[in-house]
């Protein structure tokens, strides 16, 4: 299913641009920004504060397009029916280019159909427990102890069946060798008033989300993924530190293309994606959600997506989990 050639452009040896010149050469009167996700989640916070950087800079307008459904497949097939004119792009998490390709039998892409242009923001994965599980509960080594010996009470929620911080948990339970019962929600809200009020055990989505609740003390932090501690919640250790290695993946928001945008637009559209993120605002902004503004080459970017990809197939196997019913 996967090649070489996957997420590969015709960069060409074309010089850095400038915010400045890439302001000059404007294509487009406007620009869509697609997000597979509807108005006041993460994706869409974040794609609206990137759209008012790059309005313009990047074109004269850039407007922030939602297209909800399947966990944004919509989004995707649309980008990829999308005149390769530099004028749509859109802004995703991985997962429809390196799970859902073993989740589901078809999807309405090929993941060569689009073409990546830099990343955006990073944040990791975390699994936090309610007062369904005692005080002594302190760590995952406590947590993986309580759940073998109380397997019917081990739950753990996560935004959707199928998503990252779902598959994140099936992994756990795998690899520490218990039971992990599973309760899909649709989105954070509700799965959160869940585990604070004790009906379920655990719940696993981004870090970003539990920051809110911290205050309330009816939530606490076991671990989080990432091969280093984070910044919002330095106290709290890694999946890596307490034994598991395996789950030291982080999420990140990509910017992508249709595939046969030619080259000299995927290098405008970077240098214009990569300037917006330079910006201290703009990082400040990404904070009050958990985020850290990172970018990338396009190049960068395409390594990653196949590196993630191959790293994905095996856990997806290995959980057997299939999104098709």
């Amino acid at each position: 299913m996967h090649t070489r050639r996957q997420f590969t452009i015709q960069l060409g040896c074309l010089g850095a641009l400038g915010l400045g010149r890439v302001a000059q050469a404007q294509p487009n009167d406007l620009a869509r920004l697609l997000v597979g996700f509807p108005p006041g989640g993460s994706t869409d916070n974040v794609a609206r504060r990137l759209a008012d950087k790059l309005r313009g800079a990047y074109a004269a307008n850039v407007i922030v397009d939602n297209k909800p459904g399947a966990g944004a497949q919509i989004a995707v097939a649309t980008v990829k029916d999308a005149a390769p004119d530099g004028a749509t792009l859109l802004l995703s998490p991985p997962a429809p280019f390196t799970v859902y390709p073993y989740t589901y039998r078809r999807l309405p892409y090929a993941t060569e159909d689009v073409a990546p242009v830099a990343m955006v923001c990073t944040f990791p994965f975390a699994l936090a427990v309610g007062p369904g599980v005692p005080a002594s509960v302190r760590n995952l080594q406590d947590f993986v102890a309580w759940a073998k010996a109380t397997p019917a009470k081990a739950s753990f929620g996560s935004p959707a069946a199928g998503s990252t911080p779902h598959l994140v948990g099936s992994l756990l339970g795998r690899m520490a060798g218990f039971e992990f019962t599973h309760v899909a929600y649709k989105g954070d809200g509700p799965g959160l008033q869940d585990l604070m009020g004790g009906q379920i055990a655990s719940y696993s989505t981004v870090l970003g989300s539990y920051l809110p609740h911290l205050q309330s003390g009816r939530l606490r932090l076991l671990a989080v993924s990432g091969t280093e501690r984070s910044s919002f919640a330095p106290e709290l250790p890694t999946y890596r530190e307490q034994g598991y290695p395996a789950l030291d993946m982080a999420e990140w928001f990509g910017i992508f293309v249709p595939a046969r945008t030619p080259a000299a637009l995927v290098q405008r559209a970077g240098d214009a994606v990569r300037a917006a993120v330079a910006q201290p605002d703009f990082a400040r902004g990404l904070a009050e959600f958990g985020m850290t503004a990172r970018s990338s080459t396009a190049q960068e970017l395409g390594e990653r997506l196949r590196t993630e990809s191959a790293q994905w197939r095996t856990h997806v196997k290995n959980i057997g989990f299939t999104a098709d019913t």
